[in-house]
């Protein structure tokens, strides 16, 4: 019997003895959504100290959830990746975050805000078809932060991911979006829209950016699920 087991032949307490460990769910999230090196899964969890992350990830590796490879373009760095096993968990992870959209309350919700995990989600979420045939930069500015966690830059080249910078990438700006921390994490949650908070939205730049932002901007995969706990 393996150290906190519930002692339980029941499947689900099996299951929790491996998924319901601190972090551990929430790191299964990260992959989900396509993170598979060490740095970009930290920058998911960035709450999550690095010593903890490789306990976490050799303990999934143990148990037939994740496999550790060595990067093909880059040596001395390993990739991690889902088995058959772990990507049976893509379901449980959705159903985790629509039961947590419907049902948790949302003022305490919002307190726990971070504009570096906000900014990274709405990167890799980012819809670029509505944005010009060329390399587009938004800057993303939050008023009431330290300035060392003010400004960040979304770079979208449609040759190339959308890359994410939290210093001045020296591009030209297309388009200045300046609101605050709150308010953004809103809209990425789905509990608000641009148009509803445009008296806390300021849009600066390219006219035809800002006009599809809400279609472009990267949402939670959850907001669309209506909340019922307000």
């Amino acid at each position: 019997m393996t150290l906190g087991s519930y002692g339980q032949f029941c499947p689900v307490a099996m299951a929790a003895e491996t998924l319901c460990t601190r972090w551990t769910m929430v790191l299964i999230r990260e992959m989900v959504a396509g993170s598979t090196r060490f740095n970009d899964l930290r920058r998911g969890v960035p709450r999550m100290s690095p010593s903890l992350l490789s306990q976490r990830l050799k303990e999934l590796e143990s148990a037939g959830i994740v496999t550790r490879t060595p990067a093909a373009d880059e040596p001395g760095v390993h990739e991690y990746r889902l088995t058959e096993a772990g990507q049976d968990l893509q379901a449980v992870v959705m159903a985790f975050g629509l039961w947590g959209q419907k049902w948790i309350e949302t003022r305490a919700t919002l307190k726990n805000l971070d504009p570096s995990l906000l900014m990274w989600d709405i990167r890799r979420n980012l819809d670029p078809s509505p944005m010009p045939v060329r390399r587009t930069v938004v800057n993303f500015s939050y008023p009431e932060l330290a300035e060392s966690r003010r400004n960040w830059w979304l770079v979208v080249d449609p040759t190339t991911a959308v890359d994410l910078c939290s210093t001045d990438p020296g591009y030209d700006v297309d388009l200045w979006v300046t609101t605050d921390l709150r308010t953004m994490t809103a809209i990425w949650m789905g509990l608000t829209s641009v148009s509803d908070v445009d008296d806390k939205i300021q849009l600066d730049g390219d006219p035809a950016i800002a006009r599809t932002i809400q279609r472009w901007l990267g949402l939670s995969p959850f907001a669309a699920q209506a909340k019922l706990v307000h």
